[in-house]
């Protein structure tokens, strides 16, 4: 599996917002320069992940996106496909029925991509946020969290 710009950028993207939600909404423009992203491109992204229900918009001066959930109920396996990004083996391979060693490689990718499909939708943005506030704390930056 690779991860793509836009699973990259829509990962950054709801671990800013699940940092930034005791602030309430928040722009495109503000998680784009927190982030160092896009703005155009990060919109595109946020309106998928709002059809997926991963996040809202909300309308006005003092609107933006914000998780539609808690951090904890969103995995990372719902934030790439929401966006369409593809977990699959690729190229799609039939095993050879007369080759073992096929089946035996065939059956061996097919457990590999199960263990990580199972992990990112295993691994919550919870997870992340709590990562990324025990980082800032290690850089000495202020933090408001209990571990």
């Amino acid at each position: 599996m690779k991860l793509t710009t836009r699973g990259h950028y829509s990962v950054k993207a709801l671990l800013d917002l699940s940092l930034q939600q005791e602030f309430g909404p928040t722009s495109v423009n503000a998680i784009a320069h927190r982030q160092k992203l896009p703005a155009p491109y990060l919109e595109k992204l946020l309106i998928e992940m709002r059809r997926a229900g991963l996040v809202e918009s909300v309308r006005g001066s003092q609107g933006g996106y914000q998780l539609s959930r808690s951090p904890a109920k969103i995995s990372l396996g719902q934030i790439l496909e929401a966006v369409g990004e593809s977990i699959e083996p690729l190229p799609r391979h039939q095993p050879n029925a007369e080759l073992a060693e096929d089946w035996v490689t065939f059956t061996l990718w097919n457990r590999l991509h199960q263990k990580l499909k199972e992990a990112l939708y295993s691994i919550s943005l919870e997870d992340l946020y709590y990562d990324a506030r025990s980082w800032q704390a290690a850089q000495g930056e202020e933090t408001s969290f209990v571990v």
